[in-house]
């Protein structure tokens, strides 16, 4: 008799199909309780483009840091050019030059101008810059041909970025535009939270590595090229991406890596071979196990020591479908990045039926013509084409039926 309180011992699903299947917000619920952030590490600004910011980056400085011309002209006193017109020039005085770092020490009084350049330092006592369009030019004199108001084509100090101000939040995935900020204030160094490890594990007897010709009854891995890209699309790095043989001994080596997460593809479902659920079950926790979903209810997830481990179904697209809907979003989550949906949406008509049964959650692929969404006629989880034809997928709750034609709906584009 076993001690008491102690867990009964998993149970094997192995030809024997699931008593009963999670739902999909029970695995989100889960995840969302997992997902920690990774530690973060301190970059030069440089090499951070697509990182995620770890912290918030205030400002040391003002940016411009000094009133500077916007155009280049005449730096003047603005009201020395009211009234002028291309028939009316007013003339003034040019007493010198300002170039970019090379400020001009004269003070500007009334009837003068100063030669200016596109963000040199305005000089004292003028507050706006005549465009050299707008000026008849002589060798000693200016005439201007049009009137400019105070301020006028002059950067004012703090105008683009003030000290103290928070340029950049937490949890931003820096762009090119966004280092170019960090470096125009003077950041040498960001904090950013370091890429998720994780490891891609594809089991299968029948599998050939990625760029081999299919032969005989073999087929080629296209799952783990796929799940590298989605991966580093979420923020993480794939440090290793093998084939490994239907062998449990095999397969509970490559579980023990020293990774973030684990992408288990292919024996998560109750074949004979799917030896993954019993391993993490009996080694480690086998949290979730079977999900009411369409594709990818043999997915599960669970914990080996401090890695989150997700089983993705071989079948091509539920291998997808599900690395979006649960280890995408663990990724993400751990990378500092939202956990929303990575892709843009849209919400558009239906042109026919997409029908759906009651108490799973389906992942529906359709094509959209003129603006109007249409369901794909696809059937069977391994047509990995069909979401390459598709323009993107509906995902349709577990309460619906379904959804009558004209009824607008939550569309999600395969393009980003």
């Amino acid at each position: 008799m076993p001690p008491p309180n102690s867990n009964p011992p998993p149970r094997d699903v192995r030809m024997r199909g699931f008593s009963r299947r999670s739902t999909v917000e029970d695995a989100w619920n889960w995840i969302d309780q997992q997902s920690i952030h990774v530690p973060a590490e301190a970059l030069d600004t440089v090499s951070v483009g697509g990182r995620v910011l770890a912290t918030d980056v205030t400002s040391p400085v003002n940016v411009p840091a000094f009133d500077r011309a916007m155009m280049d002209g005449f730096a003047v006193q603005a009201d020395d050019t009211l009234g002028a017109t291309p028939y009316n020039g007013l003339p003034l005085e040019v007493i010198g030059q300002a170039l970019p770092a090379q400020p001009i020490g004269d003070i500007v009084k009334r009837g003068q101008a100063v030669r200016i350049m596109t963000g040199a330092p305005m000089p004292d006592g003028a507050n706006a810059v005549l465009q050299v369009e707008q000026a008849n030019i002589s060798e000693d004199q200016v005439e201007a041909l049009d009137a400019v108001t105070p301020g006028k084509h002059v950067g004012k100090v703090g105008e683009d970025i003030a000290q103290g101000s928070v340029v950049l939040r937490s949890g931003r995935r820096l762009r090119p535009q966004d280092i170019g900020i960090l470096a125009s204030i003077g950041v040498a160094k960001v904090s950013v939270f370091r890429r998720v490890r994780v490891r891609v594990l594809v089991t299968g007897n029948e599998l050939l590595p990625p760029g081999s010709k299919p032969e005989g009854f073999q087929i080629v891995d296209s799952n783990s090229p796929m799940l590298r890209g989605l991966v580093g699309r979420d923020g993480g790095d794939v440090t290793c991406s093998e084939i490994v043989a239907d062998d449990p001994r095999e397969i509970l080596a490559a579980l023990k890596d020293d990774v973030d997460v684990i992408l288990v593809s292919g024996g998560s479902s109750v074949g004979q071979e799917d030896y993954a659920p019993r391993l993490l079950a009996e080694h480690g926790e086998l949290a979730i196990h079977g999900v009411a979903m369409r594709p990818s209810s043999p997915s599960g997830m669970g914990r080996l020591g401090e890695r989150l481990v997700f089983l993705l179904p071989g079948n091509p697209v539920s291998c997808l479908c599900a690395y979006d809907f649960f280890a995408g979003r663990a990724i993400r989550a751990l990378a500092g990045l939202p956990t929303e949906w990575p892709y843009r949406s849209r919400h558009l008509p239906l042109a026919r039926k997409l029908v759906s049964m009651v108490g799973r959650v389906d992942y529906a692929r359709v094509d959209v013509v003129d603006d109007r969404v249409e369901p794909m006629a696809v059937s069977g989880a391994s047509m990995l084409s069909s979401t390459t034809r598709a323009a993107g997928f509906v995902i349709v709750p577990a309460d619906s039926e379904g959804y009558a034609p004209e009824t607008p709906v939550e569309v999600f584009f395969y393009d980003r």
